[in-house]
């Protein structure tokens, strides 16, 4: 599935989960982890079958009471106004004395003299994306001036991510290779060329990383985060998630009811889907996205794709066309490590600008210098923003934890390179332009070395007080249905709408959301039932 990003104000943008080498896939498999894995929760059988993610004891086990009394000692981050420590949780909470990680947290305190609120931990998604990044980037110092002085704006990068005992898979040359892969094969050798591809990466992050891959699940991060909270001293938990953010969000509400304090999960996930239905899910979602694109790129006279006056229908045919002479002929972009644009980098590239529409001006400037200037720098650019690749060729953990987060979580979409054959023509229904790509970036996990621990689940949080669930109609990695969908599960969620375009919708320009949501994290008062913002 496919990564997310978070509002404009900042570059770390919230990301949803990615299931792929390309960039776009799924949001994400949710899933929830059996009553069998490291995770020790329990799952329970609805009616029609559904697991339901059952909610823990409400008591502390006395094994873990060491973890929930432990002392944060607070330091310098290195970034002004911003402290830093470091918070010791069980490798296995199934087995709590068999090890321990070590997780990066960071905060900022409140600035007000008003009434403190407490604590407002938040997190842009992923998985895999540095909640500790995005706090200092853009949360600690973006949110509305009223939440910062009320609230301690805190984040933790979850175990695997980031600060936090990364996974360790590819390194910068080698992930150079892995993201220019094919993702498109036209015959058996370029299909097992892709194979091999998502083989070694696989193979590369269970040598660098065996002991951890087995305990990076969704239910362990969220885990992870009540003891957090208690040692914060917050009785609730007040949480902001975007994009995969809102799994992890929704899975503590599960977990533990009974302390969910002001909670927002904007661009929300659906944990009732499969792999393969969250993937084919999202890939529509990209679809709706891009003809909004086409139809906006029609209007103009610097359109790369077509004529004034065009249809989305033409427009995609172009770029449809265009992908095809990327895969014949990559572009020099002028790169000083000597890459080229391949289709799988420039596809990647035009999915990394569907996710804002404030992106779709730097999207045609791109595709104007690939068609007429023969130059792939803009749309590699794109691509490296999107994989967080940096200028010096290193890349960040992000896609090696996106994958062992999502591996982990629900079993693979496909398990066999003829299986995806099979789902071809679906996928290509889904979106004439993306569907293959994202329906062979769906075979990632099949490879992976450690078995899932989750499956496709609902989450019903009965007890939690009310969990506002925020969607936009036209988001192309977490589609709306997605929000309506988890806001019916949840006994006390609540739907909030945005009608438009891009991934989430708070804090990027819509006063009406802005307002509903700060209205909430700072009286509790949750939207009126039914509300849409535009």
């Amino acid at each position: 599935m496919h990564i997310r990003r978070i509002p404009r104000q900042t570059r770390t943008r919230p990301r949803t989960r990615t299931r792929t080498m390309a960039a776009a896939l799924l949001s994400a498999a949710a899933l929830l982890a059996s009553a069998c894995s490291s995770s020790g929760s329990a799952s329970t059988s609805a009616s029609a079958g559904t697991v339901q993610l059952a909610a823990l004891p409400r008591s502390t086990p006395s094994a873990l009471a060491s973890y929930y009394d432990q002392k944060l000692t607070w330091r310098n981050c290195g970034v002004p106004g911003f402290q830093c420590a470091t918070m010791k949780a069980p490798l296995d909470y199934a087995k709590p004395g068999a090890g321990e990680v070590r997780l990066a947290v960071a905060r900022k305190k409140a600035t007000g003299k008003a009434k403190p609120l407490g604590s407002l931990l938040v997190n842009p998604g992923g998985p895999g994306g540095s909640a500790v990044d995005y706090l200092q980037q853009y949360a600690g110092i973006g949110y509305p001036a009223e939440v910062r002085e009320r609230y301690d704006m805190v984040a933790v990068d979850p175990r695997g991510v980031a600060r936090s005992e990364p996974v360790e898979c590819l390194n910068g040359r080698q992930m150079d290779a892995f993201t220019e892969t094919d993702v498109t094969p036209d015959d058996q050798k370029e299909t097992a060329a892709l194979v091999g591809a998502y083989k070694k990466f696989a193979e590369a992050c269970g040598r660098h990383s065996a002991q951890l891959l087995r305990h990076v699940s969704t239910v362990d991060s969220a885990r992870d985060m009540d003891i957090l909270r208690a040692v914060l001293g917050d009785q609730k938990l007040n949480y902001v998630g975007a994009s995969y953010g809102t799994f992890l969000g929704a899975t503590y509400a599960g977990l533990y009811p009974d302390r969910v304090g002001r909670m927002v999960l904007d661009g929300a996930m659906d944990p009732s889907l499969s792999a393969r239905q969250l993937n084919l899910e999202q890939t529509a979602g990209f679809e709706t996205a891009f003809q909004s694109f086409a139809k906006d790129c029609a209007k103009r006279t610097d359109c790369p794709l077509g004529a004034k006056g065009s249809t989305p229908a033409e427009i995609a045919d172009n770029l449809r066309t265009f992908f095809l002479k990327l895969d014949a002929h990559p572009l020099p972009t002028g790169d000083a490590d000597g890459r080229k644009l391949t289709e799988s980098l420039g596809t990647t590239g035009v999915i990394a600008a569907m996710y804002d529409q404030a992106e779709w001006q730097q999207l045609r400037d791109a595709l104007h210098a690939a068609t007429t200037e023969n130059d792939g720098a803009g749309l590699l650019a794109l691509s490296d923003s999107y994989y967080e690749r940096d200028p010096d060729g290193r890349y960040s953990n992000l896609m090696s934890a996106n994958a062992a987060v999502n591996c982990l979580d629900l079993p693979p979409a496909f398990t066999s390179p003829e299986q995806v054959e099979k789902a071809l023509p679906e996928f290509e229904k889904a979106s004439p332009v993306f569907g293959p790509n994202l329906a062979w970036a769906s075979l990632n996990c099949a490879y992976w070395p450690v078995k899932a621990t989750g499956e496709p689940h609902r989450i019903e949080a009965k007890g939690a007080a009310p969990i506002v669930v925020v969607g936009t109609t036209r988001d192309p990695a977490t589609p709306y249905r997605w929000a309506q969908s988890l806001a019916r599960q949840l006994t006390s969620g609540r739907l909030l709408t945005y009608v438009g375009d891009g991934h989430t919708a708070y804090g990027r320009g819509s006063a009406c959301i802005d307002s509903a949501i700060d209205t909430y994290l700072l009286h509790g008062t949750p939207p009126a039932k039914g509300k849409r913002c535009s």
